[in-house]
């Protein structure tokens, strides 16, 4: 099932006979399929080959075989390097479009430099016949090669960084499904195609986690147990680092403190590390945007951070017990709780897609907002904030099964209009299940608003 990537396939689907393109993202996020789908569509003749973890006489080897199997070298021919490869290929009559896919493995078994130094040649001398794609999925390494230190910087004619699909693509994999479940399968699958294909599409949520996350012969499991770590060096801490941040929102000395690591960077190193490869965030209120003391990390994968929340210190319990028993004891007691922080994110990139269509405008920023309140001596976030110049709009977002009350928006507007030092244009309430009662003058939206992409509702009225 291809879902979603419309504007990614499309750019791909262009014509760059003589250039480079560079397609990148985490594993299993679908670049190989997207790629062989735009290869589908090609006019040319087009070879696929995945790189080896071996020597670079390997990878020529390798790469020959699957030029002679696209039946564009009529048997295998021995070549010495790969410029060798690419200067006979330039000189056939007829175009071609080579990708080679997970280049990372051939720079981490051959001298890195050395490597990007041979496709800088292959880039700058031997493609007027040839579109080369290169992929890769260690993005530390995909973006290094996009510096201006490394041979091939300014070499590509376009780079495509392929992202997991947002809530709205996610919920194509379960259509059928209302929305307090549609936000539910989101929160705990996240976006990965991948993954999305192995779920039931009319299964409850417990079903599905049961049959993919809490079973280890599950390619799921094996995602978040193993894959999704298998290529970073800083496997081990990073293991420790995501099992402290789990489902919550993490600062740097509650990092240290609770892995007891004493202070000389390290844990500063490997954080960054992490952050550089996407596996984590560091966030900031966009009232506080470089505060330090109000930065906090969190894990972005949501499947990851559903693994390490619930499975990674109790995979001696899920042996036992059983998927479940399992589920029932450790789950499902703190699973709404899971899902909820999640679908704050849902109902930010909910406002970002807006304004991205240009539904919104006039928008600075998007986030949560950090609040003091000394009168009554307590601080803390609003969920979703929305900058303007001149002020903010301040949303509250409730996962709730059941519609939210009237007495409790009474209470999260007073709550907002305490802060005094909050310049407030709107306030509004995001309620999966909508809401008992609605009151002018704020704004209201419901899992169908939100799943719909539709507009804002001010009170009884649709606004544009």
């Amino acid at each position: 099932m291809f879902i979603g990537r419309e504007k990614e396939l499309a750019l791909l689907q262009q014509d760059y006979i003589g250039k480079a393109v560079m397609v990148y993202g985490k594993r299993r996020v679908g670049k190989t399929t997207l790629i062989q789908k735009a290869l589908k569509s090609s006019s040319y003749r087009t070879v696929y080959f995945e790189c080896l973890k071996g020597t670079m006489q390997d990878n020529i080897s390798g790469f020959v075989q699957e030029l002679v199997r696209a039946k564009i070298l009529p048997v295998p021919l021995n070549f010495g390097t790969l410029q060798d490869v690419f200067a006979y290929l330039n000189a056939l009559p007829e175009k071609i479009v080579a990708v080679i896919d997970e280049y990372p493995y051939l720079k981490a078994m051959n001298d890195s430099a050395t490597v990007d130094s041979i496709f800088q040649n292959i880039i700058d001398n031997r493609l007027v016949n040839i579109e080369l794609i290169l992929s890769g999925s260690h993005i530390g390494m995909m973006k290094d090669t996009l510096q201006e230190k490394n041979a091939l910087y300014g070499r590509f004619a376009v780079t495509i960084k392929l992202n997991e699909l947002n809530y709205l693509e996610a919920a194509k994999f379960y259509p059928d499904k209302p929305p307090y479940d549609k936000a539910a399968h989101y929160a705990v699958f996240g976006g990965s195609p991948f993954v999305n294909q192995a779920l039931q599409p009319r299964a409850t949520i417990r079903k599905n986690i049961i049959s993919t996350i809490l079973n280890p012969m599950s390619a799921v499991y094996l995602y978040a147990n193993q894959l999704l770590l298998s290529d970073y060096s800083v496997k081990i801490n990073a293991e420790r680092i995501f099992s402290v941040i789990g489902n919550g929102k993490k600062r740097y000395t509650e990092i240290e403190d609770k892995l007891d690591v004493k202070k000389t960077g390290n844990l500063s190193k490997q954080i960054k590390s992490l952050i550089d490869l996407e596996i984590i965030a560091r966030n900031s209120p966009i009232n506080k945007i470089g505060d330090n003391k109000k930065s906090t990390f969190e894990i972005n994968d949501n499947l990851l951070r559903f693994y390490f929340t619930f499975i990674y210190k109790n995979a001696s319990a899920l042996q036992v017990l059983g998927a479940e028993a399992f589920y029932d004891e450790y789950i499902a007691p703190a699973l709404t709780d899971f899902i909820s922080r999640r679908f704050e994110g849902i109902c930010r990139d909910y406002f970002s897609l807006q304004v991205r269509s240009g539904k919104m405008k006039g928008v600075r920023n998007i986030g949560s907002y950090y609040y003091d309140d000394p009168a009554h001596r307590k601080n803390g976030e609003f969920d979703v904030a929305l900058e303007f110049a001149d002020g903010y709009e301040i949303y509250e977002a409730k996962y709730y099964a059941q519609p939210m009350p009237l007495d409790e928006i009474h209470r999260e507007v007073q709550q907002v209009e305490e802060i005094k030092e909050l310049t407030v244009k709107k306030i509004g309430f995001i309620a999966i299940n909508g809401f008992a009662e609605k009151e002018e003058p704020y704004l209201y939206l419901d899992g169908n608003n939100i799943f719909a992409n539709e507009k804002v509702l001010y009170g009884k009225y649709d606004v544009e």
